[in-house]
């Protein structure tokens, strides 16, 4: 055995057990029953949502338009409203080099509530960004007309990430300041417009993913401000390799941040970042943050409140996707109490990042003003020391990772690589609350999936649109209990859960959806909420044994003829089911006649010994318990006559069968029919009244046989191939003579008409 060879099988093992537990249970092929869908002809990417629970809508922004959809069946439009680019502003974006089509119309990016209920809506406007005021009223969608800059607060580029939330009338948002995408900026626009520094240390290339507002000044000891959070990647200025190296990034700035005094003008004074990390199979590089939700508990304190957030390669070489959640405990107290890094220039002329272990300035960099800051006189950050201003312009950068609960993911899949992530919190029938993880993909289907205590679980896996296209959004309803996502072709509204999918209660419960459970009076899977009666669930487990005995499944029948083929299906209820088949009690052996495959029994060239009864069954393991419940049973008989014998069925001789015969034939008829009239047109074949005449002027005799001429000139004889006639051509002058004599010898004379030499290749 090679020594590398148990070291390889030990690395791979992780693997085939996270690929194992990566399939969804449940694939549930695209229906126009999966969700509720919404598409106005003409109209695509819709991409930005506000759910407006107040008013039952949900506010949806496409290109060039915005609409309001009934929040309980998104498919009924209330009202909608154009936001169209004029031809001026059209044509200026195409004179600066972009595509009129794609590029230079306005795509809706912005939709807040605002506190007197309007809406603050913003979009690309052909690459020049503009703001506006929206009003719902008596069923109907009003723009304002009331334009404002918006540089800063919507991106240029349609197709360029960003962030943004609206807080306290507040708009923070992080985008590209400029045309080209080159200033990337993380901005508060009111009431005192505060922004990033234009460095590299603070951001480098970034990506922005998602923003989020904590309310960390409830109940703090230490008189703390409220925090947003912002979540991005970018070009990591820390490392010390050849090649960019990309990370994923957490930012926070404080709420009552007003800039300095002299040094940060306008500037973020409470801007830090760290690196974040979600280990996935100890892969060489990093995975990248797609996406964030965050969880908190209305009953429970802010800092039990969780980021779940999505990563995905930044390498072609891997297709997995994984799922990480962070403590947001964690990631303030890493802002709070953590080291810096430091940059240190080198003899070879490049900076390198470490942690700076020098005096810190009081107050601490980067952090709000808080008690102890007050009591020494500062009441706002304009009243901060240079120092301490000098310090975090220069340190924006923490040393410490962040890593998620437990150091690893909570999920990994490989396949269609995730997009978008909503976590919701349901409580189960065992009392226990459990958090389920809603999934977009790129390929338009949303997988739902549970960690029970370290083991990953895919419940299903929806397609939601027909065509395989990327959910770009995501929000999720506590009135309606429904979930809604966008993609460029359309939106979509799913439930929960679809209970009514499991069609037994062994199905139900290895389901292990702690929405469903099952009812044994009603004798079917439904939603837990739906029923006062005492349902049969095991989440944990997915302990079917709790399940009552099945009823009998009822045989079907089926006829078979001799040397005739059968099809028995058998769909297994889940992906992680094996199915198995007996025959007259008797487990059922494979053979060339006898195919097994995953769905059905192929049963080949039948006999009379093939009749009797046959029954599948599906094997699904759980908890390393098998259970095994009977899909189908198929009665098979052999087809007998009055008298016992067996029919053989007769092949069909009249019917379509024989008229598309008669027709292939005279097709080939008329074909042959063309092509003889061709070669006679063309003179290869000599017409039928001809062949006398030229009987009469030619002698079918060679020159070498000394025959005499029939008519006064002697006919020319051209080779069919040119050359001297030696070698194996001497064979064919041979037989020709052969054949010459025996028709003389054998009976009356036929003349053959000499082969012409063809002199145009034309005509070949």
């Amino acid at each position: 055995m090679h020594p590398l060879l148990p070291l390889c099988v030990f690395w791979l093992l992780p693997l085939a057990l996270t690929l194992e537990e990566g399939s969804p249970r449940r694939s549930v092929p695209y229906h126009r029953d999966n969700a509720r869908l919404f598409h106005e002809e003409g109209v695509f990417n819709y991409s930005t949502m506000l759910l407006r629970e107040d008013l039952n809508l949900l506010f949806l922004g496409a290109k060039e338009a915005v609409y309001a959809l009934d929040l309980k069946d998104i498919s009924k439009k209330l009202a909608s409203v154009k936001w169209e680019v004029t031809q001026k502003q059209e044509n200026s974006c195409k004179n600066k080099g972009k595509d009129p089509e794609a590029d230079c119309k306005n795509y809706i990016r912005i939709l807040h509530q605002l506190e007197d209920n309007r809406i603050y809506v913003c979009g690309t406007n052909a690459f020049d960004p503009e703001c506006d005021f929206m009003s719902y009223a008596n069923g109907k969608l009003t723009l304002e007309k009331k334009a404002e800059d918006g540089k800063g607060k919507c991106p240029f580029d349609p197709f360029q990430r960003y962030a943004s939330i609206m807080d306290d009338n507040n708009l923070y948002s992080a985008t590209s300041m400029n045309f080209l995408g080159s200033e990337p900026i993380l901005m508060r626009s009111s009431p005192v417009s505060i922004r990033t520094e234009f460095k590299s240390s603070w951001l480098n290339e970034p990506t922005f993913v998602s923003m989020a507002q904590m309310p960390e000044s409830d109940l703090s000891n230490m008189g703390d401000d409220d925090k947003v959070y912002l979540f991005f990647s970018e070009t990591a200025v820390e490392c010390d390799c050849y090649n960019k190296l990309v990370v994923s990034r957490v930012a926070r700035v404080c709420k009552g941040d007003l800039g300095g005094e002299r040094t940060l003008q306008k500037k973020w004074t409470s801007f830090l970042k760290a690196r974040m990390d979600c280990p996935v199979l100890e892969s060489q590089l990093p995975f990248i943050i797609q996406d964030t939700y965050r969880w908190c508990d209305p009953e429970r304190h802010w800092k039990d409140c969780l980021f779940y957030a999505i990563f995905t390669p930044q390498s072609d070489t891997s297709d997995l996707s994984a799922v990480c959640a962070y403590r947001v405990s964690s990631i303030s107290r890493v802002f709070a109490e953590g080291k810096y890094k430091t940059p240190v220039p080198v003899e070879t002329s490049f900076v390198k990042w470490v942690m700076y272990s020098g005096d810190v300035p009081v107050p601490r960099p980067g952090a709000c003003i808080d008690n102890a800051a007050r009591k020494a006189g500062i009441h706002q950050t304009l009243d901060l020391p240079d120092r301490t201003l000098q310090f975090i312009k220069d340190r924006p950068l923490m040393d410490q990772v962040i890593q998620p609960i437990g150091e690893k993911p909570l999920l990994v899949r490989r396949g269609a690589t995730f997009t978008r992530i909503i976590v919701d919190q349901v409580e189960a029938a065992d009392g226990e609350n459990y958090h389920v993880m809603f999934i977009g993909t790129e390929d338009g289907t949303m997988v739902k999936a549970m960690n029970y205590n370290g083991e990953m679980f895919i419940i299903e896996e929806v397609k939601l649109f027909q065509t395989p296209e990327p959910i770009k959004i995501m929000k999720f309803s506590n009135v309606t209990g429904q979930l809604y996502a966008g993609s460029d072709s359309g939106a979509a509204q799913i439930p929960l859960a679809t209970c009514e999918r499991s069609l037994s209660c062994m199905d139900c419960v290895l389901s292990r959806d702690p929405y469903c459970g099952w009812d044994e009076v009603a004798k079917k899977c439904v939603f837990l909420s739906d029923s006062q009666r005492k349902l049969i669930q095991s989440v944990k487990d997915g302990d079917a044994s709790l399940c009552p005995d099945a009823d009998p499944v009822k045989p079907m029948n089926r006829t078979i003829w001799p040397g005739g083929s059968l099809y028995l299906p058998c769909p297994p209820p889940s992906n992680l089911a094996q199915t198995s088949w007996e025959w007259n009690g008797r487990p059922l052996t494979p053979s060339a006649r006898l195919q097994l495959v995953r769905d059905k029994l192929n049963i080949l060239n039948t006999t009379d010994s093939d009749a009797g009864l046959y029954r599948c069954q599906s094997v699904e393991s759980s908890k390393g318990v098998e259970y095994t419940s009977t899909v189908a049973e198929y009665q098979v008989s052999m087809a007998t006559g009055r008298g016992g014998n067996v029919i053989v069925p007769e092949a069909r001789t009249a019917g379509s069968s024989g008229a598309g015969l008669h027709a292939i034939v005279g097709l080939l008829l008329v074909g042959l029919v063309a092509l003889l009239a061709w070669n006679f047109y063309k003179g290869h074949l000599p017409l039928p009244w001809k062949c006398g005449k030229k009987n009469g002027e030619q002698s079918p005799e060679t020159p070498e046989q000394g025959g005499p001429t029939a008519g006064p000139a002697q006919a020319e004889v051209k080779p069919l191939v040119s050359g001297t006639n030696n070698g194996s051509n001497n064979n064919h002058t041979g037989g020709e003579a052969a054949f010459s004599a025996a028709a003389e010898e054998d009976g009356p004379k036929v003349s053959l008409p000499s082969l012409q030499f063809i002199d145009d290749e034309s005509e070949i």
